[in-house]
């Protein structure tokens, strides 16, 4: 007789195409229907072929579980295995995964207009926190890209006004932004403007972070990121935390607990322990593998050194992972290899991007469904149409401070290096760019765009976002929408019961008066039972202290403890065993051919036998001095 299978119409499914689309970084999308067991790497080579892109090993592909987890889908295992709770069709998302460290040693111009994408969605959303004056030039070098040179017949007075570049854009911002625009930025070409766009850009602080949000040890709310330098740690708006990857000696997580372990480097080789909370296990596990992705990524030398890394110890193993793809080097030294003729870019049509509103030559082309600025803008051009004298009244709030007094020194003596090496590729680039009479081939060095800024406002430089580093919360790992309560609501957990809630709501002042006694109630019992259990355990307490302030003394505890867990558990797995084997009459096939092997016989006859003999000794000779007292 036959037997009928049933499956569940979700298993039943795998047997059939799945269709995915992906949305590229200039909001278009690309379609493909993939198999069960067909591996993101396909869907990766997908869409390079799509771009005909060789240098695709700075990209990934990025998906959205149903708890609005982000993840990065891996390379090596199956798509429908990754995205087993996702609804169908797939939707993912193609984005810059790992920011090069020097965009100058980009060999292709396709491959650094998709990295100038990638940084223009990063600007709008809050994610690169930028000066005042170097978000006035990032703004006119986007303005330059895709507007061309300044003209006044096709230009209006207030042509960036609706061209929404930042999250907190304000009217001296746009000022200066067409300033530079019209003077400064003339005759470069849309490849040249993205190019001094990308060098501006990989000098801030935040360039290459993708934010995750978490709590301190204090329950502070912080950004974690990875950059190509080392692990950052953002709050407010500095970068409190600077590890660079050769002190780092270890990531590993314990379930919402992110743990970064390495070394410093003033302080003696001072073992370092920085430790954070996520709001989900999922989400640790998240931040966790993007770490161990990138300490791989820009640390090795070559990926045959990669190794894969286990969140745990090696007594209580928990996730294991490892990263597959090249490394930093090995990617720019395949770039230098490449010998073809450029292929040709061609780049987003004004208005498609959803993520931007955008200005064409002619008039404004409005998108009819963009996005919500992360923060809101303020009245500005209203106080300025108020205001007979024209003058705006803007708060100036803390400039991004480094982690060091040399930090902004060191970048500009980086940025003056990358310049020089770069001086090559803006020659290639400058015979396909419009000749003027005064062309402004490379951007002004941020100590005078600073100076020029004093002049302006005689303060200090605006940051674009608030007095706090505050990214789109819809642009985090695990977004939250403002409207929930933001990131704060990532962490928030009720400590209520409803029914007591419920009691709260009503204003009723014997209903508050007896509340108020159960309260003090509560507290009167909790402090009866702290104060009784201090006398009980008074002493083991002080003892456990005094172990805890000790790091090389607890850490040895927990080992032992752990050690003689595991001793524990074999030798209760082993010892019935071998009584099993000894002992036992049982004559099973496979017990039969194990007392039968010479290596055992001798076991049972030199060791076992002998052991008995001396025990049952051993317990008469007990037994008899027992009795006879």
């Amino acid at each position: 007789m036959k037997m009928l299978r049933f499956r569940s119409p979700s298993i039943r499914s795998l047997d059939q195409e799945v269709l995915c689309t992906i949305r590229l970084l200039d909001d278009s999308e690309i379609s493909c229907t993939i198999q069960k067991e067909t591996k993101g790497q396909f869907l990766l080579d997908h869409v390079c072929n799509h771009y005909n892109l060789l240098e695709k090993d700075y990209f990934g592909i990025r998906y959205v579980d149903p708890e609005k987890q982000r993840h990065w889908l891996e390379p090596n295992k199956p798509v429908v295995k990754q995205m087993k709770s996702a609804l169908q069709p797939f939707t993912m998302c193609f984005r810059v995964k790992f920011y090069p460290h020097e965009p100058m040693k980009i060999k292709e111009e396709l491959t650094r207009y998709l990295l100038y994408l990638q940084l223009k969605r990063d600007i709008y959303h809050g994610r690169l926190l930028c000066p005042f004056a170097e978000a006035a030039y990032l703004g006119a070098c986007i303005a330059q890209a895709e507007l061309g040179d300044y003209d006044p017949e096709e230009h209006p007075s207030d042509y960036i006004r609706d061209f929404k570049l930042f999250p907190k854009q304000s009217l001296k911002l746009e000022r200066k932004i067409m300033e530079i625009h019209k003077n400064e930025l003339r005759g470069q070409c849309a490849a040249l403007a993205e190019l001094n766009m990308l060098q501006r850009a990989h000098s801030l602080e935040t360039y290459g972070v993708d934010p995750h949000p978490c709590k301190d040890f204090t329950g502070s709310t912080a950004f974690l990121g990875f950059t190509a330098t080392g692990f950052v740690v953002f709050q407010g708006n500095k970068r409190i935390h600077l590890l660079k990857w050769g002190d780092v000696s270890k990531l590993k997580f314990e379930g919402k607990t992110f743990y970064v372990i390495g070394v410093q480097k003033e302080s003696s080789l001072k073992k370092l322990v920085l430790t954070f909370h996520t709001s989900t296990p999922a989400a640790c596990k998240h931040l966790w593998k993007c770490g161990v992705e990138n300490q791989a990524f820009y640390k090795c030398a070559k990926s045959s050194q990669i190794k894969t890394v286990s969140s745990s110890n090696i007594f209580f193993k928990g996730s294991r992972f490892r990263y597959s793809g090249k490394v930093a080097k090995e990617v720019i030294e395949a770039s230098s290899k490449i010998q073809r003729d450029p292929p040709e870019v061609h780049r987003a049509q004004f208005g498609q991007s959803r993520s931007f509103n955008s200005l064409s030559h002619k008039n404004l082309i409005m998108n009819m469904e963009p996005l919500v600025p992360a923060l809101p803008s303020t009245n500005e051009y209203e106080e300025a149409a108020a205001d007979p004298a024209g003058v705006v009244a803007v708060k100036d709030p803390v400039p991004l401070s480094p982690l060091e007094p040399s930090a902004a020194a060191a970048a500009d003596t980086e940025q003056s290096c990358a310049e020089r090496r770069s001086s090559s590729l803006i020659n290639d680039l400058q015979p396909h760019c419009v000749s003027m009479e005064t062309p402004y081939l490379s951007p002004l060095t941020p100590k005078a765009e600073d100076g020029l800024e004093e002049d302006d406002d005689g303060g200090g430089a605006l940051t674009i976002s608030e007095l706090a580093y505050s990214p789109c919360v819809s642009m985090l790992p695990t977004p939250v929408e403002d409207s929930q309560g933001g990131v704060n609501q990532l962490f928030s957990s009720p400590v209520q019961s409803p029914a007591r809630l419920l009691r709260e709501l009503h204003a009723d002042p014997d209903i508050q008066a007896q509340l108020e006694a159960d309260r003090e109630r509560d507290r009167e019992f909790e402090r009866t039972r702290l104060a009784t259990r201090s006398r009980m355990s008074g002493v083991l307490a002080s003892s456990l202290q005094l172990l805890s302030s000790n790091e090389r003394v607890n850490t040895w505890v927990l080992g032992v403890a752990r050690f003689v867990a595991v001793l524990m558990g074999v030798l209760l797995i082993t010892v019935p065993t071998l009584l099993l084997l000894l002992e036992s009459d049982i004559d099973v096939s496979f017990l039969h051919e194990i007392r039968q092997t010479p290596e055992f016989e001798q076991f049972h006859y030199e060791y076992y036998c002998p052991l008995r003999r001396w025990i049952l000794c051993k317990i008469s000779m007990a037994m008899e001095n027992l009795w006879s007292d």
